[in-house]
């Protein structure tokens, strides 16, 4: 069957082209790990040992290549992660230097210190203790 050219197609055409290009890339993982707060008040239950399923969101922002179509490539997003995943999946936190006190907040300022330097259109770290408790970094 013969497609037909439609003006509207024209139209639709010259609208996308003028939409602007800035995205944001979002890429979630996870990982499994013990903590403890030292910092946390006294009889605190955050003071006492305990684990997580952390997840995390990393963010990448910027303009989309228009020779590409995207901004990066996710597994860019993805091997710079690995080798964290590697130092944080099923440890003992506080053992880890730069996380001696592990709150959310520290664990994504860490997260995002290692990041940033292979992925410097990071824009964000979001790092989820539970389904309704989270920190959202953003350097």
């Amino acid at each position: 069957m013969n497609q037909r050219h439609r003006p509207s197609d024209d139209l639709q055409s010259r609208n996308a082209d003028q939409l602007g290009r800035r995205v944001r890339l979002v890429r979630k993982f996870a990982f499994e790990a013990a903590h403890l707060l030292p910092q946390a008040p006294e009889g605190h239950k955050c003071r006492r040992l305990h684990g997580h399923s952390f997840k995390v969101e990393v963010v990448c922002e910027g303009e989309i290549d228009p020779e590409t179509g995207w901004l990066l490539d996710f597994a860019e997003i993805k091997q710079a992660f690995e080798p964290l995943v590697q130092r944080l999946d099923h440890r003992y936190l506080n053992e880890i230097e730069g996380l001696e006190n592990p709150t959310a907040e520290n664990i994504a300022r860490w997260i995002w210190a290692r990041l940033k330097p292979p992925l410097p259109l990071l824009s964000q770290v979001t790092v989820a203790e539970t389904c309704t408790a989270r920190c959202e970094f953003m350097g």
